[in-house]
């Protein structure tokens, strides 16, 4: 069986598929700067264990002529993996929200794309995009199974108390105004690996799951199941991230609206695009952060102590609202590779039980890796993450 997963953008669609015969990757890629004048393509096919890149440059006004120069690409005659679009049994689409509507992968019908466009003000950003791509691969992919696989489905088993604000209840009756989590793929991903890697049985397990790319987000995960989520409304709330400034006083927004005459959309692209890593020393990119620090620049050794001790606070209040930890997952970019980080934010964590064994965090591995010291009472660990094959399996399960 050939699934082919999409993840659409609003200027981009990324692509990889797999033969789940094998879980084995055949193709990925990327189509950039659609609608822009020049647009390209960097497309990888993986056959009999030989990379081959393609790159190419050409005007892309939309997300139709984009994926139908992918079709060409994983239909040819030298780099193909397929002979025509029949062959992919499923396209599974990455949806960021699904709003309440959604709590699991879903078959996708005119009725869920109406859904899709209904939520669009919870994710203007990602859903009109996130739509467009299943359009366009409804039409050119006829013959396969679209499968929706929503970023938020995996946090809708937190109660009420962890997704609830404290705003009057017609904000949540009438606009839906509540948390709802990102990263839901990922988060759901990661744990269940913890809990295959660790045999533990999903039943009592209680797991923390740190996600730290350019965005970043927390889940509190027991007996597998969501119980909480540090982005909240918005991909905005949480964690300090690259360009985005998570939590912050709602009073700010007032501050810079009434004193400094900021506009809505100003202030929006303020906290989403200049704020976070970016708005305190300049870089976005945390190993542009680690040589600041290492040329022992102070502004940007407190923007990373502030960056840690975020993920920490969040840690505590996860073991609380856990009631204890089994153990505490690192994944994502900075997750997996910025041993600095991990150090940083398990130092001071010794009075729970939780300790870090600096040599091997310090050491460089692919796959799943425990980092805890010997006589640590809480594993730490750091997880690959892989949310294309994650869609690609709920894909599979789902129509089968």
């Amino acid at each position: 069986m050939k699934i082919l997963v999409i993840n659409s953008g609003s200027s981009s669609i990324k692509y990889q598929m797999f033969d789940m015969n094998g879980e084995l990757v055949l193709t990925s890629g990327i189509v950039e700067r659609i609608g822009l004048e020049v647009g390209n393509i960097s497309h990888k096919t993986f056959i009999n264990g030989e990379e081959k890149k393609v790159v190419k440059e050409f005007p892309i006004p939309n997300h139709k002529v984009g994926l139908s120069e992918v079709v060409n690409l994983l239909t040819d005659a030298e780099i193909g993996v397929i002979q025509n679009p029949d062959e992919v049994s499923a396209v599974g689409h990455r949806v960021v929200h699904g709003g309440e509507y959604f709590n699991e992968t879903t078959l996708i019908t005119p009725e869920v794309e109406a859904k899709i466009e209904e939520v669009i003000p919870l994710a203007p950003l990602h859903n009109p995009a996130n739509l467009e791509g299943i359009k366009v691969c409804t039409e050119i992919f006829s013959s396969a199974k679209q499968v929706a696989v929503f970023d938020t489905a995996f946090h809708q088993t937190m109660p009420a108390h962890a997704y609830r604000y404290a705003i009057p209840e017609e904000l949540y009756k009438e606009h839906h105004v509540r948390s709802y989590g990102m990263h839901g793929t990922s988060h759901k991903y990661v744990s269940a690996k913890t809990l295959e890697y660790l045999n533990l049985p999903k039943e009592g397990s209680k797991i923390i799951t740190v996600h730290l790319g350019n965005g970043c987000s927390m889940s509190a995960v027991k007996d597998g199941k969501c119980i909480d989520t540090s982005m909240g409304f918005s991909p905005l709330a949480g964690l300090m991230m690259g360009t985005r400034s998570g939590d912050i006083d709602p009073a700010v927004i007032f501050f810079l609206e009434e004193k400094l005459n900021m506009k809505t959309d100003e202030i929006y692209n303020l906290l989403n695009k200049k704020s976070g890593m970016l708005g305190l020393t300049g870089f976005s990119d945390m190993r542009d952060v680690e040589d600041k620090i290492n040329a022992g620049d102070a502004q940007t050794r407190m923007a990373r102590d502030l960056y840690t001790y975020r993920i920490k606070k969040y840690i505590g209040s996860y073991i609380a609202a856990l009631n204890g930890v089994d153990a505490i997952v690192f994944t994502a970019g900075v997750g997996e590779n910025d041993t600095a980080v991990r150090e940083e934010v398990i130092e001071g964590l010794d009075f729970c039980g939780i300790k870090l064994n600096k040599e091997e965090n310090s050491l460089r591995k692919p796959g799943i890796r425990e980092i805890q010291a010997e006589d640590s009472n809480v594993k730490v660990l750091i997880v690959p993450t892989n949310e294309e094959l994650e869609i690609a399996r709920q894909a599979q399960d789902l129509i089968k």
